[in-house]
């Protein structure tokens, strides 16, 4: 059940799209990752963050348990994300093991000192090319990458980068450790999609094989994810200023 620690490294993963650089033949693995690289800056650069929400559904098949969370997620420009728990329902156990876990562990991740460790570039993983796909009817290449390090915030598996946005597309895997040696196995995939020109996860599916628990579904789903413009920023203090005149 301890997939928090995967779960906060791959949720990481979101960021605004670039123009792509038109070539006759497909880039290589090394151009693909460069020009997400680029991307994940441009995003930093043009947005003060972002606002949204997520519905985790967490399921264990052995001991017919369930538990639901609603969450209010915060993203500051710097990619540090601050979340507020309006709501949760069901097994209190998985609530305190496991869905808080994931909060605590991806808020710590998403510090800037700490992103580096996982993020999805050369520095953390090597690079393949395997082939191009749909995703949500959109070309995308397919990269198969193996992480440098045996570290729990890295993952071993494929992405999908979206050809003309070259934003991550799709991703899937399992970590790179086992969390705990009561943990048989862990199989993610999450998908994101455009919301005009930005990217934003849409859901994640984790799958986790425990000897003890036996298999624990975790579900979740990324609603109202809405960008931070400047503009929308500069709006918002301007008219906090005037509602609080004295």
């Amino acid at each position: 059940m301890k997939n928090h620690l995967l779960l906060s490294a791959f949720l990481l993963m979101s960021a605004l799209p670039v123009a792509a650089q038109g070539s006759a033949t497909n880039p290589t693995a090394e151009e693909i990752v460069a020009r997400m690289t680029a991307h994940d800056l441009a995003r930093q650069n043009s947005t003060e963050g972002y606002a949204g929400m997520r519905r985790y559904v967490l399921e264990n098949q052995k001991f017919h348990k369930r538990a639901e969370m609603l969450v209010e997620v915060q993203g500051d420009k710097d990619g540090t994300k601050h979340f507020e728990v309006v709501s949760e329902d069901g097994w209190k156990a998985a609530h305190k093991h496991v869905l808080h876990k994931m909060l605590e562990s991806e808020t710590e991740t998403s510090r800037p000192e700490m992103r580096a460790r996982a993020r999805l570039i050369p520095e953390n993983y090597d690079f393949a090319v395997v082939g191009t796909e749909l995703v949500a009817g959109r070309a995308a290449y397919v990269l198969e990458i193996r992480p440098k390090r045996n570290e729990h915030y890295l993952f071993e598996g494929r992405i999908w980068v979206d050809a003309l946005d070259y934003a991550l597309a799709r991703a899937e895997g399992k970590p790179a450790k086992k969390p705990s040696f009561w943990t048989k196995s862990i199989h993610f995939a999450q998908i994101y999609q455009k919301c005009g020109p930005v990217w934003f996860p849409l859901s994640t599916q984790s799958v986790t094989e425990a000897h003890l628990f036996g298999t624990t579904d975790v579900n979740i789903e990324y609603f109202d994810y809405t960008p931070r413009t400047p503009q929308s920023t500069e709006n918002s203090i301007v008219s906090a200023a005037v509602t609080h005149r004295p």
